[in-house]
């Protein structure tokens, strides 16, 4: 019997294993900053990345994993699996891009971190008597990925989630905020606009009405609520009255019921812009809802610990509470299960994401740093947990109380996101970004 204390060889073991997880993001270095420079430059838009999934599913698979595509109905999902001890660790990857801008929220960054966190933890994997599972997730954009993956079931025997994005600053414990994504159609009667404007009904009018309407709705919304949109069809020509016009909007609020406060509100705005004009309307909800983050905190103080001894100065605890990274389906995980979404710093000047410099930014060696840097601290924060008692018990203790309880479908359905129409589901799809 060993008579060395459990304390040291817990530290033991952890030096060890993160000595090994650093090791295998060094070797891989060149594949992994390669993967991130070929998902930047092909850019492809959500339920449509089959060149990035491939590369990332490519990738681990010449690397030993055993990799299933396509998943949950998803014709660009995939998981990736290494590993078969008892505490599921999941990476989530995502590689969709934005219309225009390409992939100005880097994503490139996200999905080559995930794989090399993957990768390292492969190395680990039995040491540790942990599993490794790469969650490839399209569609975070608009469509919500995550959403219609744990609806249905992706992430039901997951221990443990967590994946990193690149931002201008770094934060280890953001937050973000719900979001729905609305599309209002209005349908009238086309006439000619100068002989008989009074025999049409003048969908474009009734537009107008719903945009002034939220306008002057702008100054009495709750604190965190924020509404914007643009129009996507707005007629034909000048000189026909428009029978049809459409917008897409997305509502945003601090929580759930917040959000369905600022929907009521802005449904009723629609409303009155038919009212007005004797126009018909439909309001079509295009994306799974999107719940606020709600990180783990002994993970995130891990991932904290990790990113600080790589050289790196996250945002206090302080200052951190007040940093709102816009929204993101990865919320709907981390109140499914214990998860993190940290935000990894790149050398971007006064760019923010969602902008073209920001893209450009995602392609630099200052890119390729938080590639490696990110990979291999959710490698050690995986790493702390798995070797730490309590907190390997605290996990899988909550897997099996999730296991015992409700389903991931009815989680969805009941509070922790929403079942939506989504390909496999008969969904339409939309380009628009909405994260």
């Amino acid at each position: 019997m060993s008579t060395v204390p459990a304390p040291h060889r817990d530290h033991d073991r952890a030096a060890a294993a993160r000595a090994r997880c650093r090791a295998s993001v060094q070797r891989h270095e060149r594949e992994l900053v390669e993967l991130s420079r070929s998902i930047h430059a092909e850019p492809e838009l959500s339920f449509a990345e089959h060149r990035s999934a491939a590369k990332v599913a490519d990738l681990l698979a010449r690397h030993g994993f055993a990799v299933s595509t396509p998943v949950a109905g998803l014709d660009t999902a995939l998981v990736a699996e290494s590993g078969s001890g008892e505490l599921a660790v999941a990476v989530c990857a995502e590689y969709d891009a934005l219309p225009e801008v390409g992939h100005a929220c880097g994503h490139n960054v996200i999905a080559a971190a995930a794989v090399g966190a993957a990768l390292a933890l492969a190395d680990v994997a039995d040491d540790l008597g942990i599993s490794v599972r790469l969650i490839g997730t399209p569609a975070e954009e608009t469509g919500g990925g995550k959403v219609l993956m744990l609806e249905r079931g992706a992430f039901d025997d997951v221990a443990m989630a967590m994946m990193v994005h690149p931002g201008p600053a770094e934060v280890c414990r953001p937050t973000s905020l719900a979001i729905n994504d609305l599309e209002v159609r209005y349908t009238g009667r086309e006439a000619h606009a100068a002989s008989a404007p009074q025999l049409g009904l003048n969908a474009a009018d009734a537009l107008t009405v719903a945009q002034v309407a939220i306008g002057l709705l702008r100054q009495h919304l709750e604190p965190h609520q924020m509404v914007h949109g643009i129009v996507t069809a707005g007629g034909a020509a000048p000189n026909i009255v428009p029978a049809r016009t459409a917008a897409v909007y997305n509502l945003r609020a601090a929580e759930a019921r917040s959000l369905q406060r600022l929907e009521n509100r802005i449904r009723a705005c629609f409303e009155a812009g038919a009212t007005a004009t004797g126009c018909t309307h439909e309001v079509v909800q295009i994306s799974p809802i999107y719940a606020e983050l709600d990180p783990d905190g002994w993970l995130s103080e891990a991932y904290r610990r990790a990113i600080t001894e790589l050289g790196r100065e996250p945002l206090d605890r302080g200052a951190e509470q007040g940093h709102v990274i816009g929204s993101t389906d990865m919320g709907n995980v981390t109140r499914f299960l214990p998860a993190i979404h940290p935000m990894i710093a790149i050398d971007c000047g006064d760019a923010v994401n969602h902008q073209a410099e920001f893209a450009a930014a995602c392609a630099t060696p200052t890119a390729d740093r938080a590639v490696l840097d990110g990979a291999l601290a959710m490698a050690w924060t995986a790493v702390a947990a798995a070797v730490d008692g309590a907190q390997r018990n605290r996990l899988l203790a909550a897997l099996r109380e999730r296991s015992a309880g409700s389903s991931s479908e009815e989680f969805c359905t009941s509070g922790g996101g929403v079942t939506s129409r989504g390909p496999g589901a008969g969904a339409e799809q939309d380009a628009e970004g909405v994260a």
